[in-house]
């Protein structure tokens, strides 16, 4: 089984092409650019390196939150109208979820975190044990206060991970609390993460249409909770 799969759900961006536990390509950048201006020549380029045409792709799998509103927005189109043209199924993966792929060689609890803004973060918390990976907590969208008072009570290391990690490690709320940083290069949510947890869905039979694939948002939109609050 050959899965295209996405990441635009923040700053970098990334696409991946996996066979049957084996990733045959995968393109990564962190650099100033919209997601519209990178992810196409992307996803072209990783299909012509890793010789396979788009026709060959059996799943199409994107981060569909959390995350930007507008990089969520921009990966389930992209992968919606792949889908959609080549008449095969997608994957929504949850962006937490596939972040925590990144440490799987490691025991410990994965504590998986994306910047929200206003004080908040999203968050997932995972359990990972002799390289099985197992969900702790639901994907939410809590105070950076309330995480540093959840990993104080765990017992097994913790270690952020995701583009709100260094934030979390520098903040007042987590001086106190023992948590390690991941790496840089294995810090930040990747296609290939997503693609492994697109092979455990179709495994457990919970792939979508491409009329079925929505982002997950979490919490509304800056704009309608300004509205909100105005009113």
């Amino acid at each position: 089984m050959k899965i295209l799969a996405i990441d635009c759900s923040a700053g970098a961006a990334s696409a991946c092409v996996w066979q049957d536990g084996k990733v045959l390509g995968e393109c990564y950048t962190n650099v100033k650019l919209t997601h519209s201006q990178t992810l196409m020549p992307m996803l072209c380029g990783i299909l012509e390196y890793a010789k396979v045409e788009l026709p060959q792709i059996d799943v199409f799998a994107v981060t569909a939150g959390p995350g930007s509103f507008t990089g969520v927005r921009i990966g389930v189109a992209s992968v919606k109208g792949m889908a959609f043209a080549q008449g095969k199924p997608c994957a929504g993966v949850s962006t937490l979820e596939a972040m925590a792929e990144n440490l799987r060689v490691l025991d410990c609890t994965a504590c998986c975190v994306m910047d929200a803004r206003c004080g908040q973060v999203y968050n997932a918390m995972f359990a990972v044990k002799n390289g099985v990976v197992h969900r702790l907590t639901p994907d939410r969208a809590l105070s950076i206060e309330e995480l540093a008072q959840e990993c104080a009570g765990c017992s097994t290391p913790v270690v952020l991970v995701g583009d709100g990690a260094q934030l979390c490690a520098e903040s007042a709320a987590f001086a106190a609390v023992d948590v390690r940083l991941a790496p840089e290069p294995i810090r930040f949510q990747r296609a290939c993460g997503a693609a492994v947890c697109a092979a455990r869905a179709a495994e457990a039979g919970k792939l979508l249409s491409a009329e079925e694939l929505l982002p997950v948002y979490l919490r509304p939109p800056q704009a309608q909770r300004s509205l909100k609050r105005k009113h």
